[in-house]
């Protein structure tokens, strides 16, 4: 059984219950011709809830601890010859395992590997099997001691209330902690990888050329081919963000004021969602646009005046990254401008001030936190795309700041890095989460900075 037909049968529980759950309420108020505590659907809802929360809880903490305690088990079983082994690594024997249990071969399989991997599968179906009993079990007597609970004067909605308020407090939970989580485990490969690589070689180099070496190899200075500069892939990342930005600021914030200020109704339910459209278009399509169009067409238009441009140039990439962001600035921007008070507007027509005057002087500092906040939403999202970068500005991590060059960009690099079977013992793979470590710092304070800025010249109003 899939996980999604197990959901499917909870859901089913679920609804028998509020129905149940209504008709019980019901019946005991017209046998005692009385109105009950609360409305007859928080008397549904209540075990209706019961019975999604409970095995919901059952199966994520099942699913998240299944991996680790599989893990464990699959290095536990492996034959003593084969962990003794100089070569050996768990992450790639395990990632060997779990491809043959998915029916993935390279070549000629090991027999160690099959064995394990009939054993993965057994435990697989085991484990399955356990957890859809454990959970309708859940969701069963969840329904069964909610329903046992009504009667006239049991208070369903403060139950239901408090189900509802436990929940939002545990989502907000898993959220700091799945912060907190990807934080620490970017920090400990880092604090890995530095261990390794010096960190000033890293933050001042200027050459970006890994390859893959073992940790002892990588200690020793071996392999001089090997340089973790990290400075040429941080200037094309910014390069190209630039980019991006010069385009999207522009555009996006003058036709958020033309349609939140000049545009008539007709014009503004015709060209806002063409331009929200930009937003759900794949990045895979906006970079075959960059490689097939926009960068060919850049490099015919340098070359008519002179200038070398590369095929695979910043500039098309960034041009289209730009682009691709102008929606959120412009739809957040939009929105943002509408919701400045129409009472400033009109004192400032009061006093005189033309249209553009007092889109200039009044709605746009009213709306500056607004703005900002959608300009740091656009530079997130401009730093964090990959596709983009790949197809129309290459892999070359060349230290220029000509944008008719190639480059790449940190997140490039890092998909780059972690494609396929990795070993998390060399200095490339653990390179990757040094880099993203470092992006997040900056990241973290170029958005420390606009936030001070906007708290400093942030204009309130009652």
């Amino acid at each position: 059984m899939h996980n999604y037909q197990l959901i499917a049968i909870c859901l089913c529980i679920a609804a028998i219950s509020y129905f149940w759950g209504w008709a019980r309420i019901n019946r005991f108020a017209n046998a005692a011709a009385t109105r009950p505590n609360s409305l007859p659907l928080y008397y549904g809802a209540f075990p209706a809830l019961l019975g999604l929360i409970l095995p919901g809880l059952i199966m994520i903490i099942w699913l998240v601890s299944e991996s680790i305690i599989m893990d464990m088990f699959l290095l536990g079983s492996l034959p003593d010859e084969i962990v003794g082994r100089e070569d050996f690594s768990g992450s790639v024997a395990l990632a060997q395992i779990y491809n043959l249990a998915d029916g993935i071969s390279v070549g000629q399989v090991e027999e160690w590997v099959s064995n394990a991997a009939a054993q993965f599968l057994s435990w697989k179906s085991q484990s399955n099997l356990a957890m859809i009993i454990i959970a309708i079990g859940a969701s069963l007597g969840g329904c069964i001691f909610a329903l046992s609970r009504i009667h006239l004067d049991f208070r369903a909605r403060n139950a239901v209330e408090r189900i509802i308020y436990l929940s939002l407090i545990a989502c907000s939970v898993v959220a700091i902690i799945t912060t907190i989580g990807i934080v620490f485990s970017v920090i400990f490969e880092s604090i890995r990888f530095f261990r390794l690589i010096p960190p000033l070689e890293f933050l001042t180099g200027l050459t970006w050329n890994p390859e893959f070496e073992g940790a002892a190899r990588a200690g020793s200075g071996q392999g001089g081919s090997a340089a973790y500069g990290s400075i040429p892939l941080f200037v094309g990342t910014f390069l190209i963000s630039i980019i991006a930005l010069t385009v999207a600021i522009p555009i996006g914030l003058l036709s958020a004021i033309y349609l939140s200020e000049y545009a008539t109704k007709s014009t503004r339910s015709l060209v806002k969602p063409a331009l929200e459209i930009l937003a759900g278009v794949p990045t895979v399509v906006y970079g075959f646009f960059a490689a097939l169009t926009i960068a060919p067409l850049f490099k015919g238009m340098g070359e008519s005046i002179g200038l070398s441009v590369a095929s695979e140039s910043a500039l098309a990439a960034g041009f289209v990254m730009g682009i691709m962001i102008i929606p959120f600035i412009s739809s957040l921007s939009d929105d943002v401008i509408n919701s400045v008070p129409q009472s400033l507007r009109d004192a400032a027509y009061g006093l005189g001030s033309t249209k553009s005057e007092a889109v200039k002087n009044v709605v746009l500092p009213a709306a500056l936190s607004g703005i900002v906040a959608s300009i740091i939403l656009a530079v997130s999202r401009a730093v964090g795309e990959t596709m983009i970068v790949v197809m129309a500005a290459g892999l070359a991590a060349n230290l220029t700041v000509n944008p008719l060059d190639a480059v790449t960009t940190v997140t490039a690099q890092i998909v780059t890095i972690l494609v396929g079977d990795q070993e998390f013992e060399s200095a490339k793979t653990l390179s990757a989460f040094a880099l993203a470590l470092t992006l997040i710092v900056i990241t973290l304070g170029l958005n420390f900075i606009a936030l001070r800025v906007v708290k400093k010249y942030r204009e309130q109003y009652d």
